[in-house]
């Protein structure tokens, strides 16, 4: 398996990475994301020596009901994403590939798994907006809205910077966001692995049965 191993403390205290917005096509002079990858290692998983504490974050699934996200993944292998619908390209490719590769899993670890899309765009997103585009992906995954504040505070502690949305050079709304997905233990509810937006298909088939058990992939 491909992975590689950073203390999370290295990670956050690097310099903050500039990338496009997700699906902006600006001029990437946006930070996006206080964690880093090393550049061109072809390598999808880094596992952290210092797991990110899971955020505390009760917000807004899709059925309009609060969800306290410690709470309700307590326990469970949990994926978790910062992103947008109106995302034309990483956003919903990211979530497509997890929907495959989750399909791989037998079916009562496919139960087990939690996988929380949580929005950047509130403004946008509302819960049956959440619903309707996540309804399309994977029918289990979870989204999740509510106020910008509490959103950025809950990326921010788990290293990804999320900006208020806002129009790009050619004048469509636009949410800058980090493009990691965290993976949490079901065993400590730790953050222990992170995959950026390289991460395909066939690098979530592999790990996936091994994260669901809260292993190394």
């Amino acid at each position: 398996m491909r992975k590689k191993t950073f203390a999370a403390a290295a990670l956050i205290a690097a310099a903050t990475v500039t990338l496009s917005a997700c699906g902006s096509g600006n001029d990437g002079k946006s930070p996006v994301s206080v964690v880093s990858e090393e550049s061109g290692s072809g390598k999808a998983a880094t596992v952290l020596d210092q797991p990110f504490q899971k955020p505390d974050l009760v917000l807004t699934d899709t059925h309009g009901k609060k969800y306290d996200l410690r709470k309700e993944t307590g326990g469970h292998p949990t994926l978790l994403y910062f992103g947008y619908t109106h995302c034309p390209d990483i956003c919903p490719t990211t979530m497509s590939n997890i929907a495959v590769a989750k399909k791989a899993l037998p079916r009562t670890e496919q139960n087990d798994l939690r996988v929380v899309f949580v929005t950047t765009d509130p403004g946008r997103d509302t819960p049956a907006e959440l619903g309707k585009w996540l309804k399309g992906i994977d029918p289990q995954f979870i989204g999740l809205t509510g106020d910008f504040a509490t959103i950025q505070a809950g990326a921010r502690s788990v290293g990804i910077s999320v900006e208020p949305t806002r129009k790009d050079k050619n004048g469509k709304l636009a949410s800058v966001h980090g493009t990691q997905v965290i993976v949490f233990s079901p065993k400590t509810n730790g953050g222990y692995v992170l995959y950026g937006d390289e991460a395909t298909v066939d690098d979530y088939t592999k790990d996936l049965p091994k994260l669901v058990k809260g292993a190394n992939p």
